[in-house]
């Protein structure tokens, strides 16, 4: 089989952020895949459609991957998905999945990309701007100077130890000890997925005494943002991000 199933990167929000690969990718292909239900829905293709107004006419798959917590049904709907895709590429036709930021960074296409490649079908990544380097560039701050290291933290998951090292559970709905988060290993932080989670952050940083500012909904309309730890809400967005210097 020659078919190939893409993981494409679209960015964090911005069309114009697209990569010009992602856009061709999009052009040339016929079958695109969507995360969600109803396709023309999912956060991914509103940003996609108006970098490339031609998606709209393309056979456009939704490939449904709730967020729920429990593993054995997240693995179903992983199972479910790659099947889908997997009929598509049986009929010699490549398939783009089109995914938020980078396919390479806490994207759901990797568990998906997972069991296509185990099947023995091709796939191939399509790099994206993470949401983090936009989000640095939208607050005029580089992420690192010099030798400083950088942590990605996605602080939705349990942490009951010190930053960067998740406690045993990983159920996102439960973040425990936020204190503990005291950000005590060289360099700077991104805390990613911290829209619910704000309170507990804004305190474990006053308390570590660096300095934060966030982005919310990063490049899209209803962008905000926050250039100080007494600026941050209480609650924000899922598409929060916090850099932590």
């Amino acid at each position: 089989m020659n078919a190939i199933l893409y993981g494409v990167g679209v960015g964090p929000g911005d069309p114009e952020l697209m990569t010009l690969k992602a856009c061709r990718m999009i052009r040339e292909n016929d079958v695109i895949a969507v995360p969600g239900r109803d396709p023309r829905e999912s956060t991914a293709y509103q940003i996609a459609v108006q970098a490339v107004p031609a998606l709209a006419d393309k056979t456009l798959v939704a490939v449904d991957m709730p967020m729920v917590r429990d593993r054995e049904e997240l693995r179903r709907y992983h199972q479910a998905g790659a099947r889908q895709l997997e009929k598509w590429l049986d009929q010699d036709k490549n398939v783009v999945f089109l995914t938020l930021g980078d396919p390479s960074i806490y994207s759901t296409f990797s568990y998906l990309c997972e069991i296509v490649a185990s099947d023995g079908y091709q796939t191939e990544l399509v790099s994206g701007i993470p949401s983090f380097c936009a989000a640095a560039a939208r607050l005029n701050i580089p992420l690192t100077e010099g030798s400083e290291s950088l942590h990605i933290i996605p602080v939705s998951r349990k942490m009951t130890g010190k930053a960067g090292k998740p406690g045993k559970s990983e159920k996102p709905e439960k973040l425990e000890n936020a204190a503990a988060l005291t950000f005590d290993l060289p360099g700077n932080y991104v805390l990613m997925k911290s829209g619910s989670r704000m309170a507990e952050m804004k305190q474990a940083i006053r308390q570590s005494g660096r300095t934060a500012a966030a982005v919310e909904n990063c490049g899209m309309p209803d962008e905000k943002i926050y250039r100080s730890v007494d600026e941050l809400p209480d609650e924000s967005g899922y598409f929060s991000l916090i850099i932590v210097k």
